[in-house]
């Protein structure tokens, strides 16, 4: 194993995990044993009983766990950098608090990690147990990051990874009001690999992730991290330009052979309308790309932490 890597990370957010993040921890505890790690629980500012169950079991464990409460909602990847800035650790390892990435598959990712030579390691899976909308949607958004980010097809992004020290150093340094961590890792490094490992079904609740959900990271990864949009809007204006030019001449030639042809007011109009919305659109993009300038500009907190109670580490 790499004698650098002396202590390691779990990074866990959590939202409305009162079921879960109990088990999650006591399994990662007893499975853990003979490595030398910490804890972080980011609680996105839950609803639900999630603040008192990680408050007991930061007691009973001050010298593993390390807990910080958000004082609002901030979605799942502020909640990552929140516990990015507060590790400690030579490596971190992002996990879902739902139990679908089982400690043994956690312990299997360390011990990869450690003699791997990557800076990252994102896992795929062998089975994907998620509902087939949201498969659908992720495959989606993957294809999408290929060409946004310029990411390797053979890399799925998974929430699920490890990032290594000098990477993490890298990403705390951003300061943009949302952390979208796998835009900030490859715009730090192409030094990035994969490890397939099991994805078990959801043994509590149901998921949280929506459509609004993946509308608001989905957006994010084509605005924050890409000019990609824009560039789409230019090769679409391109292509409108030269077929409004063909028209044009293709007008020209017919009313200089026919004169007595009729101006074609519905095909104008409906030519109007068309632009009208197309220009519109295009606004509102560059609205959204000139509002989270302005959010930068104005310093929006990525989160605002309401309590901390660190491991003794």
């Amino acid at each position: 194993m790499n004698d650098k890597i002396h202590l390691v990370s779990i990074i866990i957010p959590t939202y409305k995990g009162e079921k879960t993040i109990t088990i999650l921890i006591q399994e990662l505890i007893e499975i853990l044993k003979d490595v030398n790690f910490e804890i972080l629980v980011i609680n996105d500012d839950s609803p639900d009983e999630t603040h008192k169950k990680l408050l007991e079991l930061q007691n009973s464990n001050p010298e593993i766990l390390t807990y910080i409460k958000l004082a609002k909602n901030v979605g799942e990847y502020n909640a990552v950098m929140a516990g990015l800035r507060n590790c400690k650790g030579d490596i971190a390892i992002i996990v879902d608090d739902d139990l679908q990435h089982p400690p043994s598959e956690i312990f299997k990712l360390i011990k990869f990690s450690k003699i791997s030579d990557y800076d990252v390691v994102y896992t795929k899976f062998k089975n994907y147990n998620y509902s087939l909308i949201r498969s659908i949607l992720s495959k989606f958004y993957n294809f999408t990051a290929n060409i946004a980010l310029n990411k390797p097809s053979d890399i799925y992004l998974s929430s699920f990874k490890s990032i290594k020290r000098k990477i993490i150093n890298e990403i705390v340094q951003y300061e943009g009001n949302y952390a979208f961590i796998d835009g900030l890792i490859f715009s730090i490094t192409k030094n990035v690999g994969t490890l397939e490992v099991n994805h078990e079904k959801r043994k509590v609740g149901s998921s949280g992730y929506s459509i609004k959900k993946f509308a608001i990271h989905y957006g994010n990864l084509i605005l924050n991290f890409s000019v990609l949009p824009l560039r789409i809007f230019f090769v679409f204006g391109l292509i409108i330009s030269l077929i409004s030019f063909i028209s044009l001449l293709f007008i020209i030639y017919e009313k200089i052979n026919e004169p007595n042809i009729p101006i074609g007011y519905p095909t104008l109009i409906a030519a109007i309308v068309l632009f009208s919305g197309i220009q519109i659109l295009f606004l509102g993009l560059i609205g959204e790309y000139l509002g989270k300038i302005l959010k930068i500009i104005n310093k929006d907190k990525q989160y605002i932490i309401d309590l901390i109670k660190k491991n003794l580490k």
